[in-house]
């Protein structure tokens, strides 16, 4: 298997040595111990033949928790080992993994013996970054910092970043793992057209300290795409609940048809047009997580990269219909 490239940029993480793709493949989802096995393969197998190098995992995606690691590393074994060099795999630790006092949050006792375990799940010597996957309330910020600076020192991982910390707390923490010597390279957050907080105080903090941008749930948890605009699917997230309700939906709807008229005016998809606006001018975002369920919608989200300028009055219109 030889990687194509595709028409797919390499983006400098931060001040660090790291790039990683602007487009990349997040296993949150349809990567577990009961999704299809095959399909899965062919989505990493797609996205690797199209420059997708970067490949986000943690420790309890499946269903069940650790499976998507297994699933991951099974195709890696069987398909991909011997581009072992040219794949970045990201994962992370902090949510619960087994019962007990040791079995989730930031202690060292649970970092370490978690990324132990991811390490064999994947079937790898070494992760290429290490996430605390979310603040801990309980345990000395030092402590969790210092488990991930012990992380790298020891050969588990060659990069360390943070996940959904809030800006004061992510302050410190970098300024820690600096002091340690193993700079935060990247912070992943959740961010979208219709989830724009980190703009406010994340945005500018990581660029003082630069530090790169991973953003996840691009498309709002499907908002941003044509998937709702027709009204609620009875196989969609939203009407078999969980974190996307149908409440949300209807809130952001004249939104979301305002923008898919835009996106027509464009050429392109509403999810396309989402997904190229995270790189507009002054945007901060090294890379753009994507969930996919097949290899064409995949291919259909790495279209944003077809069309990844905006006009000054297209931003304006945008900026409008957001406001």
């Amino acid at each position: 298997m030889r990687m194509k490239h595709r028409q797919m940029e390499y983006r400098r993480c931060g001040r660090s040595g790291l790039r990683l793709p602007a487009i990349s493949l997040g296993l949150w989802h349809n990567f577990g111990a009961g999704d299809d096995f095959g399909r899965a393969r062919q989505i990493v197998l797609t996205a690797f033949e199209n420059g997708i190098t970067h490949f986000d995992l943690a420790d309890n995606y499946g269903p069940p928790p650790g499976s998507a690691e297994q699933t991951f590393g099974r195709i890696l074994r069987d398909s991909l080992g011997t581009h072992r060099d040219e794949i970045l795999i990201a994962t992370k630790a902090g949510h619960e993994m087994w019962p007990g006092p040791y079995g989730d949050w930031g202690s060292r006792k649970h970092l370490i013996a978690a990324c132990d375990q991811s390490l064999r799940r994947l079937g790898v010597d070494y992760a290429d970054i290490f996430y605390s996957h979310r603040p801990d309330p309980d345990t000395p910020l030092e402590e969790t910092m210092q488990a991930l600076d012990y992380i790298v020192r020891s050969g588990r991982a060659l990069y360390v970043g943070l996940s959904k910390y809030p800006p004061q707390t992510a302050r410190q923490a970098m300024q820690i793992l600096r002091d340690l010597g193993t700079p935060c390279v990247v912070n992943q957050l959740r961010y979208s057209m219709l989830a724009r907080e980190p703009e406010r105080e994340l945005f500018p903090l990581f660029g003082d300290c630069g530090t790169g941008v991973v953003s996840f749930s691009p498309l709002a948890q499907g908002r941003l795409s044509e998937r709702y605009l027709a009204g609620i699917p009875a196989d969609s997230r939203a009407a078999q609940g969980g974190f996307l309700k149908v409440s949300d939906v209807e809130a952001s709807l004249s939104k979301t048809e305002a923008l898919h008229e835009l996106a027509r005016r464009r050429g392109q998809s509403l999810s396309q047009m989402a997904i190229a606006w995270q790189f507009r001018p002054g945007s901060p975002v090294t890379s753009v997580i994507v969930g996919v369920s097949t290899p064409q919608q995949l291919l259909q989200n790495l279209g944003a990269l077809d069309k990844p300028n905006f006009t000054d009055e297209e931003l304006a219109e945008i900026e409008t219909i957001l406001a």
